[in-house]
């Protein structure tokens, strides 16, 4: 996308959540997982790209030791609207006993995290929790809940913190929502 579309796009948006409500908002997950799991030693795995922001700012929060890897795949390439599951990338022979922490940035329609939930089971994983940054309130049941929510988002296209819109706008500090059109 080129730089004047991402800054209209910017400019004609929702601020939904401002940067001290998403700090505010990571350092409450870092205790709600702090409380769960600091005796576990967890696998932490990272959904690429989306969560490295939440990721980034989770994990010097969560003071007892993990290990770290990532998980990529894609619904949604560079569109608005989610397609087939694509796997780029998954840690083979690092899961099975482990307690994993799946940290995503959002959950939208669910079978992203489903999916990889699924996957990490096979792998041999002896629990596994999901945290996410944003829960999209899309109106219907999902076929799976995150353990640790950040914020709740309304059901608009979201980005920032994490989020892109088409490619642009990770790095905000800020949640916005798209014009509805």
């Amino acid at each position: 996308m080129h730089s004047d579309e991402a800054r209209r796009i910017l400019h004609a948006a929702d601020r939904v959540y401002t940067a001290y409500e998403v700090s505010a908002a990571v350092r409450r997950v870092a205790d709600e997982i702090t409380t769960v799991l600091a005796e576990a030693n967890p696998l932490v795995l990272t959904v690429m790209s989306g969560a490295i922001v939440f990721t980034g700012q989770l994990l010097p929060l969560l003071e007892f030791p993990l290990d770290l890897d990532f998980v990529h795949l894609t619904r949604y390439g560079d569109a608005t609207v989610g397609g087939r599951i694509e796997w780029k990338a998954f840690p083979e022979g690092r899961i099975a006993g482990r307690t994993v922490l799946i940290v995503d940035d959002i959950l939208d329609e669910g079978h992203t995290l489903m999916e990889i939930k699924r996957r990490v089971l096979e792998g041999g994983a002896s629990r596994v929790y999901a945290a996410v940054f944003a829960d999209k309130n899309i109106g219907i049941a999902k076929p799976i809940a995150a353990d640790f929510v950040g914020v709740a988002v309304p059901d608009r296209y979201v980005f920032g913190f994490g989020m892109d819109v088409k490619g642009a706008w990770r790095n905000l500090p800020a949640v916005y929502a798209m014009k509805q059109e």
